[in-house]
């Protein structure tokens, strides 16, 4: 992304741009910050389109119309799924598109292999916005509190990353909440970070997953209705649940191997404070307990999918069985 900044801080672009990827914060803030340096407030020079069905051809044609009364024109195209299936008269077209335009993708999933993400690679500039570490994610954090003149450990920080995720938005918005609630004071200590932080609907997994296999029926249903309060739909409740079994096999898979928090991972691709609160939990469990939730799992999601139960029975049901 330093070519990105570089780019937005010289003002000299290139004619095309893809941003893709998970992190919709990163992805956001730089097609904003373009948006911002290329066209500023001229609506007559900016064309936005989103979602799969676009017309190619109406697409080229606005390409090739030159800005009115301003240096450049921006076309910002998202989500189409160009990058996902053939578009050949686009990656015809491109090589001669006027240097007056400059066509902005963003997308959140890509085919490297395909054409179009060759030429735009080969001629313009692509950056891939994934989730970032939580290195990454406390540097950051840790910016945004030094400019607010505020202190944070490292032990704090990780408080806070492991009850916010890695959704940088969702980041964002706890640190707002975070240095309102410590006005006045320079240190913030994890007694703050508790008392602001909302607690994420992965950590009510992580605890209802735990109340299933200790058999604590009454605290794993209260949970679930707590999700239900909060709009969180059966099925996906019902995924979440399957998800943290799944890791928590893994970890265990892993930790019998004799591998430790950050090889763990490193292999599963997992934030090292989620391998962290996974490990405890796994140890408490037999390999066999894990791995007759993960089929049970398996077993629900198709009776859904085959109409033999409700999603929310499906997932009542779950919560209910004792092994």
């Amino acid at each position: 992304m330093q070519t990105l900044n570089q780019d937005i801080k010289e003002g000299a672009f290139r004619r095309v741009y893809l941003l893709f990827g998970e992190e919709e914060f990163l992805k956001n803030s730089y097609k904003n910050r373009m948006r911002e340096k290329i066209v500023g407030d001229d609506t007559m020079n900016f064309s936005r389109f989103e979602g799969k069905g676009l017309d190619v051809n109406e697409l080229i044609r606005l390409a090739d119309t030159m800005p009115f009364f301003a240096e450049r024109r921006l076309i910002l195209v998202e989500d189409s799924g160009f990058f996902k299936s053939a578009q050949e008269a686009l990656v015809q077209y491109l090589p001669s598109m006027p240097e007056s335009t400059c066509l902005l993708f963003v997308e959140r999933e890509v085919d490297k292999r395909g054409k179009l993400y060759k030429k735009v690679k080969s001629m313009g500039y692509v950056s891939e916005m994934a989730r970032q570490n939580v290195a990454q994610l406390g540097k950051w954090a840790g910016t945004i509190l030094a400019k607010e003149g505020k202190k944070i450990t490292g032990h704090t920080m990780e408080l806070f990353l492991s009850m916010t995720g890695d959704d940088m938005e969702n980041i964002r918005m706890e640190l707002e909440k975070l240095i309102s609630y410590t006005l006045g004071r320079e240190v913030i200590t994890d007694e703050d970070v508790e008392s602001v932080c909302a607690v994420r609907v992965s950590n009510r997994i992580f605890e209802m997953v735990a109340a299933i296999v200790n058999r604590q029926i009454k605290k794993a249903m209260d949970l679930y209705e707590d999700l239900m309060t909060l709009k969180e739909p059966p099925m996906r409740i019902l995924f979440l649940i399957a998800r943290q079994f799944n890791q928590l096999l893994q970890v265990k898979e892993l930790m019998e191997k004799g591998m430790d928090r950050g090889s763990i991972a490193s292999k599963l691709k997992m934030q090292p404070f989620v391998v962290g609160k996974a490990m405890p939990q796994a140890r408490q469990f037999s390999r066999e307990q894990i791995l007759s939730y993960v089929n049970l799992c398996v077993e629900v999601e198709e009776a859904v999918k085959t109409g033999q139960l409700s999603d929310r029975l499906a997932v009542e049901l779950l919560l209910t069985k004792n092994y």
